[in-house]
């Protein structure tokens, strides 16, 4: 039996078949290869987050779900690697600034934005983690405020900092409401007016932006108190080409276009024509008044350069929003 085993041996190395291929291991394609079991690969991926919490570095993730534990905590949900994150509510450094809710509870007013940011990408810095539970809780307020060190201080004295007004930047879409875009900008949140996201009048800003877009921004102010006191302001029109003065060469007086009302504010009606030109009409030939959204039909009766609008009556309704 054991000459058998050595003539077998003898035979594989012969033709020129390695011994591991041949063992009670998984055969794999290229016989020179391993395959990692899943308990291997889930090491691996555990050993990345230990080194990640060992040098505090930042990690990004998509906010997938906002949970309340049983210990009454209220948490933010993430995954990295395949592993569950949790980040406390009061680690989110959400700004409540301008949420119009400024007497309610702090907790109730994080939990409401957090929940408009589902499906965004959020930093972190992972705090603690159980090996035996592999449960990990993580920091997104130490991430931002580490962002925030780096892209708006300069690392010598009199040197400029990365991050400063007149610069455009890449910013993060992490909420969007019909009047404001919520951008996350290397480590501060800033609510930004739909009318100063594009040049082009929206119904509602989810029309042009969603959750998890990357938009261009210019800074335009940032007042800096300290590290954890920084407010910006930007808008993306700057960061664009203005497009309305070109766009308004295609409408001519007494001509007919279609187009839908925007806004209508105090008589007078916000409109988006659809050959893509800002409209503002003061009077409508209709027996009832339309509504916000409702589709019309629009005669221009002066071009006006100066605010890049024309100016028209509306003449009749051709759908109305329901």
């Amino acid at each position: 039996m054991e000459e058998t085993k050595k003539s077998n041996a003898a035979v594989e190395e012969k033709n020129g078949i390695p011994r591991a291929a041949l063992s009670d291991g998984v055969l794999t394609i290229d016989v020179d290869s391993r395959v990692e079991t899943m308990e291997e690969q889930e090491d691996t991926r555990w050993h990345q987050l230990l080194n990640a919490h060992r040098t505090k570095k930042i990690l990004t993730g998509q906010l997938g779900g906002i949970e309340k534990l049983e210990s009454g905590w209220v948490v933010a949900v993430t995954y990295y690697n395949g592993f569950r994150i949790i980040i406390p509510m009061n680690e989110m450094m959400i700004n409540l600034n301008g949420d119009g809710r400024e007497n309610a509870d702090t907790l109730n007013r994080q939990t409401r934005i957090a929940n408009n940011m589902l499906g965004c990408s959020i930093d972190f810095i992972i705090k603690d983690l159980d090996t035996k539970t592999k449960s990990v809780v993580a920091s997104r307020k130490e991430a931002m405020l580490k962002k925030r060190q780096t892209f708006y201080f300069a690392e010598e004295e009199g040197a400029k900092p990365m991050l400063y007004p007149g610069r455009i930047v890449e910013a993060r879409v992490i909420a969007v409401a019909p009047k404001a875009v919520r951008l996350e900008v290397f480590g501060i949140e800033v609510s930004v007016r739909a009318r100063d996201m594009a040049w082009e009048w929206m119904v509602d800003a989810n029309e042009k932006f969603q959750v998890g877009d990357l938009v261009l921004v210019a800074v335009n102010n940032i007042d800096i108190q300290s590290v954890e006191q920084i407010s910006i302001s930007v808008d993306a029109k700057s960061a664009t080409a203005n497009v309305n003065k070109d766009n308004l060469k295609k409408c001519h007086r007494q001509g007919k276009y279609v187009g839908i009302i925007t806004d209508v504010y105090k008589g007078t009606y916000f409109i988006r024509l659809n050959i893509g030109v800002n409209a503002v009409a003061h009077s409508c030939n209709m027996a009832s008044l339309p509504s916000k959204k409702d589709e019309i039909g629009f005669v221009v009766t002066r071009i006006n350069d100066n605010y890049e609008v024309a100016e028209g009556i509306i003449t009749r309704l051709i759908k109305h929003n329901s």
